[in-house]
């Protein structure tokens, strides 16, 4: 199972595309205190627009409670990471959760986490131009890339809505 991690969000708007990414791609959410903002924020509501009821989404005190509740394969996204994500097979959807973690939009994720596991540390390549990708961006890019290698597994291929043959009518 995909679960994307957000350590210590500040902006509810990131948070919020987020949310309605994961509701999109059928991923769990996490998220670990403290948090920016509050669940009823009205800027978290606008950006997950009317999809954050469908959401699938925890909250936890710090991140060892995040721990003790959740075994799996972490992930880790820092601008410091030495592979790109694209580096780490993600196919294997017999049931393992895999945990993708991301940090705080000011700080990241603490050294003191990220050293315990540097194998698992990425970044998503970028020109020297920029320090950082948008956090909604980069969770996007990321899970999308998850998704592709599984095969996007459980999404649809055709729009449910209007119809597969919509453009042709």
């Amino acid at each position: 199972m995909n679960n994307i991690v957000l350590f210590e969000p500040e902006i509810p708007g990131n948070t919020g595309n987020i949310m309605r990414t994961c509701v999109a791609t059928n991923t769990t959410l996490h998220l670990i205190k403290p948090l920016g903002f509050t669940l009823d924020d009205a800027h978290l509501k606008r950006s997950g627009v009317n999809y954050i009821d469908k959401l699938k989404y925890y909250v936890y005190d710090n991140f060892d409670d995040f721990k003790s509740k959740n075994k799996g394969t972490y992930y880790y996204f820092t601008r410091y990471g030495r592979k790109p994500h694209t580096s780490f097979d993600y196919s294997n959807t017999n049931g393992e959760n895999m945990y993708f973690i991301f940090g705080k939009e000011s700080t990241g994720i603490p050294k003191e986490i990220l050293k315990k596991d540097l194998e698992h540390c990425m970044r998503i390549p970028m020109s020297g131009n920029v320090r950082a990708l948008n956090l909604s961006n980069s969770v996007a890019i990321v899970i999308y890339e998850v998704l592709r290698q599984q095969n996007f597994k459980n999404l649809l291929f055709e729009e449910p809505f209007k119809g597969a043959d919509y453009l042709e009518k």
